[in-house]
């Protein structure tokens, strides 16, 4: 056999194990070289670099057959529907998506009916919230395909979610059994402080630093939303501050003085909340819903608490206002009933309520 050396193409094997050829002259760009060395396009397209000329582009291949949720979803992942999503939304949307993909991926889009929906989200009732995150996705591919004018029609409609876990609110006793365990001065207090008095999530927590400190407040921008709010210091959270050095840019740190990933600082402060003696219900998150009822017990309007949390719907706070106004209604009702029949009514003696 007869070896031909073929004059600047380079050699290299790729991360996956694929081969890869390029041509390239001293000083100038590599081009990429298609199918095997030898092969009529592989010549073709020497040939074509070797002379100066441009060298033809294969078209990409399409991911999935014509009509297929494969097909659908290719098209998507380019469409500036997905690229006006933030990088980390992306990478979740694509992680769900793919794994749908891997069953259905090469189902019709324009067979998919009502019940074939229900029965693949059924099959993920044992975890409500990925069932439901799974429905969200495939309403999107939905959507996208009718806005493309691949049916008119959309088969995720009036089809219910599962209940999900609430997250657990932390109460006023809870809260004291925390901050009697660590006292200020020490890491999980500030931390603590820094959940309960801005009202943000442990991502966001995570990467504050000094320099978000300035006249007063705080500046955030969320990793989630990308909302950038200004939040006032909470007088107890500034003298939580004040007792906590200044060691790094970052305000938490690891004991070795390192930033937090997102995974590490969480197990720290569950193993904190933990060793307060607090029930398994007491989450990190729910220190997040504890701030905004806190806001609604002191009279703040929704706008106010999302102002402050973030929350891009007013939906889930709703629920603390309404709770609070509930609170604040009733006892108002009852001191109002207590007045007007007090003198019509004898007092019970407190021995009376003493007695089991």
């Amino acid at each position: 056999m007869t070896r031909i050396h073929l004059r600047y193409v380079d050699r290299f094997v790729d991360r996956h194990g694929h081969v890869r050829h390029y041509f390239r002259r001293p000083g100038g760009n590599r081009i990429a070289l298609p199918g095997t060395p030898g092969s009529a396009e592989f010549m073709a397209a020497y040939k074509a670099a070797l002379g100066g000329e441009d060298v033809p582009v294969a078209a990409p291949k399409s991911r999935g057959e014509p009509g297929t949720f494969n097909r659908l979803a290719a098209q998507y992942f380019v469409s500036p529907d997905f690229l006006r999503l933030r990088v980390r939304t992306q990478h979740v949307y694509r992680l769900v998506i793919d794994r749908f993909l891997a069953e259905h991926g090469h189902r019709r889009v324009t067979e998919m009916r009502r019940d074939d929906v229900k029965k693949i989200i059924a099959l993920k009732a044992a975890t409500p919230g990925s069932a439901n995150d799974l429905l969200k996705k495939i309403r999107t591919l939905i959507k996208f395909a009718i806005d493309g004018g691949w049916r008119s029609d959309d088969p995720t409609l009036r089809i219910k979610t599962f209940p999900e876990h609430e997250f657990h609110t932390w109460t006023e006793d809870e809260i004291a059994q925390y901050e009697e365990q660590w006292p200020i001065g020490s890491r999980e207090r500030t931390a603590f402080a820094l959940h309960l008095h801005t009202g943000q999530r442990r991502s966001d927590v995570v990467r504050m630093a000094w320099t978000d400190v300035a006249n007063n407040a705080i500046n955030v921008v969320q990793a989630k939303t990308g909302a950038r709010l200004t939040i006032p210091l909470h007088p107890h959270l500034s003298a939580v501050l004040r007792a906590w050095p200044r060691k790094h840019v970052v305000m938490l740190t690891t004991v070795f003085g390192k930033p937090f990933s997102t995974a590490g600082y969480g197990n720290m402060m569950a193993d904190a909340i933990a060793a307060a003696g607090l029930p398994d219900r007491c989450v990190l998150h729910g220190l997040r819903k504890a701030a905004a009822r806190r806001l609604a017990e002191a009279g703040c309007t929704e706008k106010e608490i999302a102002a402050v949390t973030g929350h891009t719907t007013l939906k889930e706070v709703a629920r603390y206002t309404r709770a609070a106004d509930q609170k604040r209604l009733a006892a108002g009702a009852v001191a109002k009933l207590t007045e007007q029949r007090s003198d019509k009514n004898p007092q019970p003696s407190k021995a009376g309520l003493d007695k089991t």
